[in-house]
């Protein structure tokens, strides 16, 4: 069983900076690909990046590429996401989620691949 508990949520201005963070507790993290999705009101939810437990791979989704970072602190269990350039169409509940995987070069990018979710944090960006 992992636990996921996301932070850094927030109210900020169009053109601002937010990192969120995702700290992982329950079974070793260095197993476990990671990746972030978000859902906005009367919207499906989706995917915004993911990285493996390597570290060394990492994918986003093409409306975030060039403005969010996604990394990940073994030591720390933490996985982060820096989002700059923050646009109002980002405003959105962002979830963390976690997977096992035998690859340390392997992510997912579908949310159904994944097992385990934290309980969200709200983003909300202001024109």
């Amino acid at each position: 069983q992992v636990q996921l508990v996301e932070s850094g949520g927030g109210l900020v201005q169009a053109g601002g900076s937010l990192r969120l963070s995702c700290a992982a507790s329950g079974r070793t993290f260095n197993n476990y690909a990671m990746g972030w999705f978000r859902q906005a009101p009367g919207k499906e939810r989706e995917f915004v990046a993911a990285i493996s437990w390597s570290g060394g791979s990492i994918s986003y989704a093409s409306s975030v590429k060039g403005r969010f970072t996604i990394s990940r602190d073994s030591a720390k269990n933490t996985v982060y996401l820096q989002m700059n350039s923050l646009k109002p169409e980002d405003t959105a509940v962002y979830y963390c989620a976690a997977e096992v995987t035998i690859s340390r070069s392997y992510f997912y990018t579908r949310g159904n691949e994944y097992e385990y979710w934290g309980q969200g944090t709200q983003v909300t960006v202001s024109s």
